[in-house]
């Protein structure tokens, strides 16, 4: 059995090298743009369980995710060896351990990542942020810095193989492991993340929260060079 690393700054060493190991097993090419941050929160689009493996791969880093992810098959395992600070939605103290948990994981000079939009998409846009965990760094007086992850096939393989259908993990819709098999059966896979120069500016005032929300996806669709889908 596989013993838990004791301190904060061991997980995420113990993360950061599990994870690494990993990407380049699976031989998936990783391109990085910009300066990871030291501390405070990065705050990225989400299109399937690699982001998380990804991230962590790129740098030491805390994890803050709802606490459904704990019951999900081997990332569970995985993210909480590694000091995942897991959100209950609606359980009463659960945004103040959250709160508190990011401010461990500053002190501790390790940065902490998650993904407002909650979910994944296939990379087409990015959805709508939700502001609990944001509002709880910005209460914890954290930088926010914003980053974009993206993915292509750089080889051909079977047709029909894309990166929308066959990279990204939808969830519910799809068995994990399975998925992980048919993942590794692919050649060329390439993954880019590109990371801002500086934190976010949040203009505050009313309705901060959602205010803020609105301003981090703006960031990272801005990182990203997306543009917002108009509607027909």
């Amino acid at each position: 059995m596989v013993k838990r690393p004791a301190t904060r700054e061991q997980r995420a060493e113990w993360l950061h090298q599990f994870c690494g190991r990993a990407v380049r097993g699976m031989g998936i090419a990783m391109k990085a743009q910009g300066r990871f941050p030291e501390r405070g929160a990065l705050v990225s689009n989400h299109m399937g369980y690699l982001d998380i493996m990804v991230f962590a791969a790129l740098h030491r880093v805390v994890f803050v995710s709802k606490a459904e992810l704990k019951a999900v098959p081997l990332l569970g395992w995985m993210t909480t060896m590694a000091g995942t600070v897991y959100v209950e939605r609606g359980r009463g103290g659960s945004a103040l351990r959250a709160r508190d948990g990011i401010r461990a994981a500053a002190e501790a000079g390790v940065p902490v990542v998650f993904f407002p939009e909650g979910t994944t998409s296939d990379g087409s846009t990015v959805m709508k942020f939700h502001s609990g965990i944001l509002a709880q760094v910005l209460e914890a007086e954290e930088p926010v810095t914003a980053a974009y992850v993206r993915y292509r096939l750089t080889e051909d393989n079977r047709p029909g193989v894309t990166i929308e259908s066959d990279v990204c993990y939808w969830g519910d819709e799809v068995r994990l492991f399975p998925h992980i098999f048919w993942l590794v059966s692919l050649r060329g896979i390439e993954v880019e993340v590109r990371i801002a120069d500086a934190p976010i500016e949040f203009s505050g005032g009313v309705g901060r929260r959602k205010r803020a929300a609105a301003e981090a996806r703006a960031a990272v669709m801005a990182v990203g060079g997306v543009r917002e889908r108009v509607a027909s």
